[in-house]
């Protein structure tokens, strides 16, 4: 039976939407995952992909699993408490969905970017400044508005015909390229997620 990720991004466009499925696609394909991959849905806002998800789950034909920003820090407990607690969200697991069903970029996608300096080097050129960045080691803990602030410093500076960060299109180029290796030794939330991929499916 296949896998089917709902994936928070992606946006209303067309276009934004198959960047995003395409930036999922290559993250995967480099963690392994080639020949076994699942199935990308871009559901643009959080909600609609929780939504879409349990929509999944309740029609049964495929493995349903969903990804989304964890947005808060995200301390102890599985990724539905998490998303049950928290402010704006107060989903409920829903029934047959296991802790495996679910998983949180934790705390924004662009978390994951700062796991491989290297690679947003590459992709920006001249100019950018990785000094710039959030220091610390442990994405996890690092604030959803450090990552985007560092992000945006570290990109205002380009000597190339590159545009400062933001939300869109390249995002999901800069997740094509990241090395997944990078972004699982130091993000537990990403290693749990790409360890269910490469089982086959949930487990729990």
């Amino acid at each position: 039976m296949s896998i089917k990720l709902y994936v928070e991004g992606g946006g209303d466009s067309k276009a934004l939407t198959t960047d995003c499925r395409r930036g999922f696609r290559k993250f995967f394909e480099k963690a392994g995952l080639a020949g076994r991959m699942p199935r990308i849905r871009a559901c643009g806002d959080r909600r609609n992909a929780y939504d879409d998800f349990k929509t999944a789950l309740k029609n049964g034909g495929e493995v349903p699993i969903l990804l989304v920003d964890a947005e808060d820090p995200f301390t102890a407990g599985s990724s539905w408490e998490h998303l049950r607690n928290r402010v704006g969200d107060g989903w409920d697991r829903p029934d047959g969905a296991s802790n495996d069903h679910c998983h949180l970029m934790v705390q924004v996608m662009e978390s994951w970017f700062l796991a491989d300096r290297s690679a947003l080097e590459s992709f920006y050129g001249q100019g950018f400044q990785p000094s710039a960045l959030p220091p610390n080691p442990r994405l996890e803990q690092v604030r959803k508005a450090d990552v985007l602030r560092g992000l945006a410093r570290a990109t205002r500076s380009l000597k190339t015909k590159k545009k400062p960060y933001r939300k869109g299109s390249d995002s999901f180029e800069i997740l094509g390229r990241i090395d997944p290796s990078r972004v699982e030794s130091v993000a537990p939330s990403a290693k749990l997620l790409l360890d269910v991929l490469r089982a086959g499916g949930p487990t729990s």
